[in-house]
């Protein structure tokens, strides 16, 4: 690989003898190919800060990690135009390292070789970028964050801040109590993701259950025709005011907090 551009390698582990120990061992693989560590970060929320900037070609993403895991990480880094590529490294999960050989994902088990370190890498150029719907399939548990891409940056949006989901065209727009935001992802398959959170109120929306401070009866006509005398969600934290649909009146009587 003489003359080759050197490889630029991000270190994502919450334990610092186990990043110490894959500086060390990046350092014996520079000695074999052209490598230089592009960064290191103890969570996932750091990395996804990191990364626009620190233009790394490959991660060396650690599985277990507390507040967001290495799946949620490797999730949110799609997002990015050119996202790296992904080598994930575990002590042992049976159930990912079962997923990765199926899927074809590289990944470590650690305590990780040199030899095995080199050999990663070396394919690293060539490894092809991960499929949403193939971590979505690893993932045993909703995401707790959702992610835009604003600005070549990657905004995370707490899931316990959402408000409600509603569907727009191509687009689903994300409410927080603070702003919106615009999410390229299907309605049906955030409310399959986070099934028990949310609580579909219409077809294009959805409405996180501890954001209904009650129900109220609506004055107004929606796109879909839907007549004075229905009902209308009331959140907490803003003042707009959602229309439940005729088919999810019942939604009412199960929450049972007229107003």
């Amino acid at each position: 690989m003489t003359g080759a551009r050197p490889l630029r390698v991000m270190v994502i582990d919450d334990e610092a003898p186990a990043r110490n120990r894959l500086r060390d061992l990046l350092g014996d693989c520079a000695l074999k190919m052209p490598l230089e560590i592009a960064g290191e970060a103890d969570n996932g929320r750091r990395a996804l800060d990191l990364l626009p900037s620190c233009n790394a070609d490959v991660v060396l993403l650690d599985i277990r990690m507390p507040d967001m895991d290495g799946i949620e990480v490797a999730q949110h880094l799609q997002k990015l135009e050119t996202p790296p590529a992904v080598i994930f490294t575990t002590a042992y999960d049976a159930y990912a390292l079962k997923a990765f050989e199926v899927h074809a994902i590289d990944y470590l088990l650690k305590p990780i070789r040199v030899a095995r370190l080199i050999e990663a890498l070396s394919r690293a150029r060539a490894i092809a970028p991960l499929r949403p719907e193939v971590l979505d399939e690893i993932r045993r548990e909703g995401r707790s964050h959702l992610s835009v891409n604003e600005r070549g940056r990657i905004h995370l949006i707490p899931l316990g801040e959402v408000l409600f989901l509603k569907a727009e065209l191509k687009y689903v727009t994300v409410r927080t109590a603070e702003r919106e935001f615009l999410l390229e992802e299907s309605l049906a398959k955030l409310e399959q993701e986070f099934l028990g959170r949310f609580v579909r109120i219409h077809r294009n929306c959805l409405v996180a259950k501890d954001a209904i401070r009650g129900f109220e009866r609506a004055s107004a006509v929606d796109a879909d025709g839907e007549s004075d005398g229905g009902w209308a969600v009331v959140l907490n934290q803003v003042s707009e005011k959602l229309l439940v649909s005729r088919r999810q009146q019942h939604i009412v009587r199960e929450f049972g907090r007229i107003l």
